[in-house]
Formats: C-alpha cells, sequence, structure tokens
C-alpha cells in the first residue's frame, strides 16, 4: 500500500472512531465497556493460548501446555477474566432490572428481553456443529476426533447457562451480600477436600462461585465500591487468600482446567478461583478512573464499541476458528504450534505466530454471524449489549440508553 493509501486509510479510521465517540451519551461510564472488553478478550485469547488440538495419525486430541510447563500458570492468572465479566454483568443487570421497574416494564419483559439477547445468536452455533458433527462422521472422521471438537465448540454454552440463571435471580441478588455465596463456597470444597465429602458437591460451586462476583456487581450498583479503599481490600484479601490455598493448601496454582490434572479450579470452580476472582474484581474497580480516562479518546473508545457490539459472537465462535485454523492447516501437514504436542518453549513461540491467524478466522466468523447478535433485540433492532451507564448515588436508577 502506498503512502497516500496508508493516510487514506488512517482518516477513515479516524472519522469512523469520530463518529461512534459522537454517537456515544456523554453521560455513559464507558468504565463498564471497557471491563467487558477486557474480560471477553481474555477469556478468547487464554483459550487460544492453552488449548492444543494435537494430531495423532487420523485423530485430534486436546492438550495444553500447562501440562507439560506447569510454571507457565501465570498465564492463566492473565486471561482467566471470567470474575470480570460477572462482575460487570451483575452491575449491568441490576441497574437495567433498577430502570425497567422504575419505567413500569414487568419482570417478565425485563427477563424475555435479556435472555434473547443472550441465546438468540446460539443458534447460529449450535445448527452450524450440528450439520458439521454430522457430516463428519458420514466421512469417515473418527469419533474421538467429532467428540473432541464439538466438545471445544460448545464449551462456552456453559458459562452462558450460568449467567442466564443468575440474570433470572437478579430481583432476588439485588441486595444479596457477596459473603453468603463465599461462604457456601468456602464450606463445600471444606466437605469434599477437607472431610472427604463426594465429588458431586463441587457443582454446588458452579452457581455459588459465580455469584459472588455477580453480587460484588450488585454492590457496585448500590455505590458500595465506589471508594477505592473497596478495590485495594478486594485485591489485597483476594490475593493473600489465593496464595495461601495454592502455597498451603493443596490447590493447583493454574486457574483453568489442564487436561489430565488431578484437580481443576475450575470445573467446578474451586474456593481458589474464588478468590483469585475476588483480586480480580478489586484491581477491576481501581481501573475504572484510568480506563475512563483512557476511553476518551477516539480509537481506543471505537475499539471497546466494537468489541461490546460483537462481545456474544467473538465469545461463540472464538473457538471455531481455532478448529477451523488447525483443521485447514492439516492440509499441510502437522504444522508447529498448531498440531504438535505442546511440551517446549519452540511450541509457545510458534503458538504466538498463529495468533493472527486465528484473529482472521474469528474475524470471517464475525462476518458471516454477527448478524445474529445486532438483531438478538427484535425486530431489526441492534442488540443492546453496549449500554450506558451512569454513575449514582445508592439506590438511585439510571435510564439505559443505546449507542
Amino acid at each position: 500500500m502506498t503512502d497516500i493509501g496508508v493516510r487514506a486509510l488512517r482518516r477513515g479510521v479516524r472519522r469512523r472512531a469520530d463518529r461512534i465517540g459522537a454517537a456515544t451519551p456523554p453521560d455513559r461510564d464507558r468504565a463498564v465497556d471497557a471491563l467487558r472488553a477486557v474480560a471477553v478478550l481474555g477469556v478468547v485469547l487464554g483459550h487460544w493460548l492453552v488449548t492444543a488440538l494435537v494430531s495423532d495419525g487420523r485423530t485430534l486430541r486436546t492438550a495444553s501446555p500447562l501440562q507439560h510447563m506447569p510454571w507457565l500458570a501465570p498465564i492463566s492468572w492473565m486471561f482467566q477474566t471470567l470474575a470480570v465479566f460477572f462482575l460487570v454483568g451483575g452491575h449491568v443487570a441490576t441497574r437495567g432490572y433498577a430502570s425497567a421497574r422504575a419505567r413500569g416494564v414487568p419482570y417478565q419483559q425485563w427477563l424475555t428481553g435479556r435472555l434473547t439477547r443472550l441465546f438468540t445468536p446460539v443458534a447460529a452455533v449450535l445448527g452450524l456443529w450440528t450439520v458439521a458433527a454430522l457430516a463428519l462422521l458420514l466421512s469417515g472422521t473418527e469419533f474421538g476426533t467429532v467428540r473432541t471438537l464439538v466438545k471445544l465448540a460448545l464449551a462456552p454454552l456453559w458459562f452462558l447457562l450460568v449467567f442466564a440463571g443468575l440474570t433470572a435471580a437478579t430481583p432476588l441478588l439485588t441486595r444479596l451480600n457477596p459473603l453468603w455465596p463465599l461462604a457456601v463456597v468456602l464450606h463445600v470444597d471444606l466437605l469434599r477436600f477437607g472431610l472427604g465429602g463426594p465429588s458431586w458437591l463441587g457443582w454446588v460451586n458452579v452457581a455459588a462461585g459465580w455469584m459472588v462476583p455477580y453480587t460484588l456487581g450488585a454492590a457496585w450498583t448500590r455505590g458500595e465500591l465506589e471508594r477505592r479503599r473497596a478495590g485495594w481490600t478486594l485485591l489485597g484479601a483476594g490475593a493473600a487468600a489465593t496464595a495461601a490455598l495454592v502455597g498451603w493448601a493443596g490447590y493447583p496454582a493454574a486457574m483453568v482446567g489442564v487436561p489430565g490434572g488431578g484437580m481443576s479450579n475450575l470445573d467446578p470452580p474451586s474456593l481458589a478461583v474464588v478468590t483469585f476472582g475476588l483480586a480480580q474484581c478489586g484491581l477491576a474497580l481501581l481501573l475504572r478512573e484510568r480506563l475512563r480516562h483512557t476511553t476518551r479518546r477516539p480509537l481506543a473508545w471505537a475499539a471497546v464499541a466494537l468489541v461490546n457490539l460483537s462481545a456474544m459472537t467473538v465469545f461463540l465462535w472464538h473457538q471455531t476458528a481455532l478448529m477451523a485454523t488447525t483443521a485447514t492447516g492439516l492440509l499441510a501437514g502437522r504444522l508447529p504450534g498448531l498440531h504438535t504436542p505442546p511440551d517446549g518453549l519452540g511450541w509457545v513461540g510458534a503458538r504466538l505466530l498463529w495468533l493472527p491467524v486465528f484473529a482472521l478466522a474469528l474475524a470471517v466468523c464475525w462476518a458471516a454471524f454477527r448478524s445474529f447478535e445486532r438483531n438478538s433485540g427484535g425486530r431489526g433492532r441492534r442488540s443492546r449489549v453496549v449500554r450506558s451507564h451512569r454513575p449514582s448515588d445508592r439506590g438511585t436508577a439510571a435510564k439505559a440508553r443505546h449507542v
């Protein structure tokens, strides 16, 4: 591209960014959208970095560099950002519910609208992978490979089911102290690890564990987390508790599931991943002012807004982008960082080089399926995943508006 073309492209991007900024309500709390974007992109990059599809002849199996290089566990600390998503989700839902009540909108109508926007994009994923799985089986692909691919593609759906359940319970959780679900997680882990209780008790933590950051979001709405002291308390206490659990109580250092590992912090959630989430939420709260300042820049805000408008599409299709790249790459043989065992730093270096390719594949998925998210609010209406949030005093409901 010539210098003239580069300059024209830059001008076009800046004009687009300026239009997005001009369409944004001046009282919008952009930090909320920035935190959501960080949470979604953290999950995507985390999966791309720690999920490997290893080719063994005609079969693909999952593996993780954390199996062979456990000292890479800090990667999972950086990219396991689900707690931040639940924090923002709880804040947005409780504000939205308060606004709906103030406007006389019935609970059922409010919930139907939110769940419609949540699950409409799922139909495309389920439809495509149903067809793809049948086609692969009929073509003679090994059942183990098909099962691996489908499991990876549909794995994000567990998160949506938990999020939908907490959204439905928002009226009950609006004023719930986060210490109550935290106490449930603590007692569940004491029973199953300390007293030899049944392992199925851990599944209680699927609801209770993610309820902790969700109810922290409700506390944010109530104005109880506005002081920086609250952020520092969560960050310090959560980090100290996590360090103690990993260092002395035997919890894994990785905050994600590791294939072949004896215990997972995430499946189901453990006390360690919940305390780690408290630290993440504390850091997120401390970064709000910095994020508000950063997103005043047109280009930064445009990027955040675009991620938010496509958050569900990015989340639902990022594993498909990974698998499509892996399957296409098999045509050229076993490629390093894509089909080879993740057992050394060479694999890590090669995988980093594949990230732009994964992003390109995800962009193709986004272009093909973004309409499901854009129209998930009703007849031709754009998705309302990006909303305005006006900081207010305790108990005051802010009116949500579209960008």
